[in-house]
């Protein structure tokens, strides 16, 4: 099940937007904004890294700040931080919640099942892994069949039979009936918030996770751009698969994306260098798809516009000459400048392809070479 994965800070505003309380909050990228940001906040902060793996909690990627300056010292320890094989680039800083008592709410795809699973506890803020396997019955789990509308009381049903009381059961089952929406709407293989956190003010999503189905992006083509990776300039998204897709413009890295999958591939990013990328910025997304442990061949698709095939050339020809980790590179390159860039290619022995067709499908017989070596 290949999932896009959404930032915490991205998946927040979408919480916001459906009617979810989340905390004052910042996305900054260095600790001067930090500290900035936890000024404007004015309240202690959690300092949170961005990344797109679990555990960062217990990895450390957490921190928490009574003033501007411990922000800053926060930040600056968390940034570059190694969490799981991702760097951290970016923080989100947060207000500190008075936390009264914690939920855990989910909607996720049950595939065996066909029907969505929503899943709440009153064990919140703990990893529901560990909540099943010591104490099963803390958590409620019930199917919700696509073909029949969910309404709101099946939502406040849902919150009763949790546990909760009083004016909590209302309040529960309408974060559960948004979260739910969210998932439908969004082509989510899973919406969580884990801890839903009571407050004074009531009920805020004190974390968020945001997974959609990569099947249904043409659907939601809106989400590819919330995903920026490291560099600014890069529409960037790490997906569950093990083949890099690099293209320049989103149209043409998503058609790479399917041309894999028809193939039999599955694309472990998707990767915009946009329309004018350079000889460095080349450099730049095959350093950053390289850095990703989960990748096994990269497939580089460049239609030259206005992006010159000889700068993809020399920035492919720069990655090669000093890259630590070797992974198959498979290039189909065309368009402007093409001749010198293949001239380049072929100078330092690389080789490439004309047709994204056979690109695609070549990324997909090396990696199942590969595979059949394991």
């Amino acid at each position: 099940m290949i999932g896009m994965k959404i930032y915490e800070y991205q998946a927040k505003e979408i919480f916001k937007q459906e009617g979810i309380a989340i905390p004052r909050s910042k996305m900054v990228k260095n600790a001067t904004d930090a500290r900035q940001a936890a000024e404007e906040i004015g309240a202690p902060v959690a300092v949170k890294s961005q990344v797109l793996v679990g555990g960062r909690g217990k990895a450390g990627g957490i921190k928490f700040a009574n003033n501007p300056e411990e922000a800053y010292e926060a930040a600056q320890k968390l940034l570059k931080m190694d969490i799981k094989g991702e760097m951290v680039y970016k923080l989100l800083i947060e207000e500190k919640l008075a936390i009264e008592s914690e939920y855990y709410i989910s909607v996720a795809l049950d595939r065996s099942a066909r029907q969505a699973l929503i899943m709440a506890s009153t064990a919140g803020g703990v990893d529901i892994e560990e909540v099943a396997l010591r104490n099963p019955e803390q958590i409620f789990k019930v199917h919700v069949d696509p073909r029949q509308e969910f309404l709101p009381f099946l939502a406040r049903d849902i919150a009763r039979k949790m546990g909760v009381e009083g004016p909590l059961i209302p309040a529960l089952g309408a974060v559960i009936f948004k979260i739910y929406r969210i998932f439908q709407k969004y082509d989510a293989n899973l919406v969580e918030i884990n801890p839903l956190v009571a407050t004074s003010d009531g009920l805020v999503a004190a974390d968020a996770k945001l997974d959609v189905d990569d099947d249904s992006l043409y659907r939601q083509k809106k989400l590819i751009h919330l995903q920026e990776g490291p560099m600014d300039e890069f529409a960037y998204v790490e997906l569950d698969g093990d083949i890099a897709v690099i293209g320049n413009g989103a149209g043409l890295t998503l058609s790479g994306m399917d041309m894999l999958q028809i193939y039999g591939g599955k694309p472990a990013t998707f990767l915009d260098i946009g329309g004018g990328a350079s000889q460095q910025n080349i450099a730049r997304a095959l350093n950053l798809v390289l850095s990703n442990p989960q990748v096994k061949v990269v497939f580089l698709n460049v239609l030259g516009g206005i992006t010159r095939a000889d700068d993809v050339a020399m920035g492919i020809i720069d990655v090669m000459s000093r890259a630590e980790r070797m992974v198959p590179l498979v290039i189909r390159l065309t368009g402007t400048n093409e001749e010198e860039g293949q001239r380049i290619l072929k100078k330092a022995g690389v080789s490439f392809e004309t047709s994204m067709e056979a690109a695609a499908q070549k990324a997909v017989e090396i990696l199942d070479g590969i595979e059949s070596k394991n």
